[in-house]
């Protein structure tokens, strides 16, 4: 069976980050969508998604072929269901499709279709940014089991302070020194090739990614996901880097999700809680308004290619779009456009000529190049996000 797996209506509540990828890119958890759905299903799978990212993210249709909702992650009970899909088949979550069985070239109404509703509690599904750590404890745990089963650890140093050890899993080529491991409240995840340096304390659930690192000193509490290709310092709570993003100094990082190729300067800090401690509100982008978000903590949503300067200061529920350029003093508004550059005394476009120039060169840091299907969706993100920049 061919497997696909389509944004559905969810993909603009999740701006910025799907700006620059399809909704199965996002990681939560220890692993992006898409991965976990390719361990459950144990096939490789193609994507339904915007047209700018379509080159970058093929779809592959063949005569017989399963369409998944990207924003639900895979559980055992619900897999099983996907697998027994028959021609004119669907599952269905509420009024939404979560997956459907469709012939090449078929068009699709469901209204002919047989039609079962998925009614167990396992739904794991990511329908808003928030959602990304909110949600990122119980997804970290979901992997760790996944990713662990029947497997063993590699030995936990000596030197290194480890509660509940039998819940922490090192991948081979990992260097723990004399750092402390609390499993007690979750598992803690320590992927290949990575580094956790002297008097590092982590709290579970918690998952380190290949070749990502954890500066000496650093206190990382509970739900925090560092993708792969990684550095961070300072204090970080309940946050998802999803990979090739630096926090490399101290200051403190609270419910907040970076996309790839962040940088936050040495001090930055965000705020995720409010003064009056009211609910959160975030920068929506099909209404154009700040709406609510139903909870009380909420930080940094920063997309793709976005940095920021030295003692940057974010006021709670801060959105910055995608290779943005913040520095200077005062707090920044809550909302920053994509490819915008300046601060709190205000902000100007940020010519795509230089933008590319520093991609091209951070993406080169990590052996990777910043080519011409980079340089496309960039331009067409550019575009999209004119109306909402004021010069």
């Amino acid at each position: 069976m061919n497997y696909i797996l389509f944004d559905g209506a969810v993909r603009n509540q999740l701006l910025p980050f799907t700006f620059t990828r399809p909704v199965a890119d996002i990681r939560i958890g220890i692993l992006t969508i898409r991965e976990k759905w390719e361990k459950f299903l144990g096939s490789t799978t193609t994507t339904v998604t915007e047209e700018y990212l379509s080159d970058k993210f093929p779809m592959v249709e063949l005569e017989q072929n399963v369409l998944i909702n990207a924003s639900f992650c895979p559980s055992e009970n619900l897999v099983l269901l996907i697998k027994n899909l028959q021609e004119n088949q669907a599952i269905f979550y509420n009024d939404e499709p979560l997956a459907f069985y469709a012939n090449e070239d078929q068009e699709i109404d469901f209204d002919a279709f047989a039609i079962t509703q998925y009614t167990d509690d396992d739904v794991l599904r990511i329908e808003n940014t928030w959602d990304i750590f909110e949600k990122n404890h119980q997804a970290i745990k979901r992997d760790y089991d996944v990713l662990t089963q029947g497997r063993t650890s590699e030995a936990i140093p000596q030197t290194t302070i480890a509660f509940n050890p039998e819940h922490i899993f090192i991948e081979k080529g990992a260097k723990v020194m004399c750092a402390s491991l609390n499993a007690t409240d979750g598992p803690i995840y320590i992927g290949e090739d990575t580094v956790l340096m002297e008097g590092a304390t982590i709290q579970g659930p918690f998952a380190l990614c290949e070749h990502s690192s954890v500066k000496m000193g650093a206190k990382i509490y509970g739900g925090t996901t560092i993708g792969p290709h990684c550095k961070v310092a300072g204090e970080v709570a309940n946050s998802v880097m999803m990979g090739f993003s630096n926090k490399g100094h101290d200051g403190y990082m609270g419910n907040s999700v970076l996309g790839h190729w962040c940088n936050l300067g040495a001090d930055t800090n965000t705020s995720n809680l409010k003064n009056n401690y009211a609910q959160v509100r975030l920068w929506d982008y099909d209404t154009e308004k700040f709406a609510k978000t139903g909870t009380q903590f909420c930080g940094l949503m920063m997309g793709d290619h976005s940095k920021c300067g030295i003692n940057t200061m974010f006021n709670t529920g801060t959105v910055v779009g995608v290779s943005a350029n913040i520095f200077g003093a005062g707090y920044p508004r809550n909302f920053i456009p994509s490819f915008t550059w300046g601060g709190s005394s205000g902000m100007e476009t940020y010519n795509t000529k230089k933008a590319f120039e520093v991609a091209a060169v951070v993406m080169a840091r990590r052996g990777l190049e910043f080519d011409i299907q980079e340089e496309a969706i960039l331009n067409e993100v550019f575009e999209i996000s004119k109306q909402w920049r004021r010069s």
